[in-house]
């Protein structure tokens, strides 16, 4: 007969940021012994970072109310379970609302139903048929070295910026990088999904031995995939400061351009680290709410 499972200890709830975390001790990332309520003290230290990246944006979330070895799955839409603190937001088209967070506590709130990860659209809740960003995820297939996506993201900052075109680049929490472009929101997903496949196959075809926009897996052994996909409506991409459900709790980085280098290992960007790495650092992404750009007519 199998051994029955121990009845979790009661616990204080603890207060963060005016929200009661139930089961604070809770082990969310086993392999660091990382709590609920430390994964809550990591969202209230980088909540001035993290929150112009979430704000009055649909929401797609990673949730492991058990912890990150435990089921986990993906909530778009609100249930039984999602806190008053959490808001949604209804997008013309859609059967149902998609959640959002505004605010510190809303943010709390998601970490109190063992939200690991939040992936936000590249488009706001107020203008949803109009994109604001655009995103090249280089994602590298196996037996492809990290070396090889960092010379990528160089040229494709290279290639967007003889467009016009400033961008910015995050570690994912993987092996992968994000390259993004900040935009007017002055088209509709149609061409934008097209332009994010237009730069796609001119990245790729800079390097065809090394780039590859082929969505079949068979094709991307030894190449880096330059993933366009990111950029329809309804897909969302990991937000910069957001944790992974992964091991060693890895954070999604947001870089500087001179950060691009030979020793950058995005390992070493986690929930434990990048607190302390934010007090004295530069904002690699200072400006990027406020840079309006147009995509160019020739794309």
């Amino acid at each position: 007969m199998a051994a029955r499972r121990r009845p979790e200890p009661e616990q204080e709830p603890a207060l963060v940021a005016g929200i009661a975390l139930t089961h604070p001790d809770r082990v969310l990332f086993p392999e660091q012994g990382i709590t609920k309520r430390e994964l809550a003290r990591y969202h209230e230290t980088v909540a001035d970072w993290i929150l112009p990246e979430l704000a009055g944006r649909p929401l797609s979330l990673v949730r492991c109310p058990q912890g990150r070895r435990k089921a986990c799955f993906f909530q778009r839409h609100p249930g039984a379970t999602v806190p008053d603190r959490v808001e949604t937001v209804a997008i013309p088209g859609e059967p149902e609302p998609y959640l959002a967070v505004r605010d510190l506590p809303g943010l709390i709130a998601l970490v109190q139903i063992g939200v690991l990860e939040l992936h936000p659209w590249p488009a706001r809740a107020a203008t949803p048929e109009h994109p604001d960003r655009l995103i090249l995820d280089l994602d590298p297939g196996e037996g492809a070295p990290f070396e090889g996506v960092v010379a990528a993201a160089r040229i494709a900052r290279e290639m967007l910026t003889g467009l016009g075109l400033a961008s910015f680049v995050k570690t994912t929490g993987g092996r992968g990088l994000h390259v993004v472009v900040p935009l007017a929101s002055a088209h509709g997903w149609a061409a934008h999904q097209a332009a994010a496949k237009t730069l796609a196959e001119r990245l790729a075809a800079t390097a065809p031995d090394r780039l590859t926009t082929a969505i079949r897996k068979a094709e991307r052994r030894g190449r880096i995939f330059v993933d366009w996909l990111r950029n329809a409506r309804g897909a969302s991409a990991v937000a910069p400061y957001s944790p992974r459900a992964r091991t060693g709790a890895p954070v999604a980085m947001p870089l500087a351009w001179d950060e691009l280098g030979p020793g950058l290992d995005p390992a070493t960007f986690t929930v434990r680290t990048v607190p302390g790495l934010l007090r004295n650092r530069p904002d690699p992404w200072a400006g990027i709410a406020s840079l309006r750009q147009a995509l160019p007519e020739d794309l």
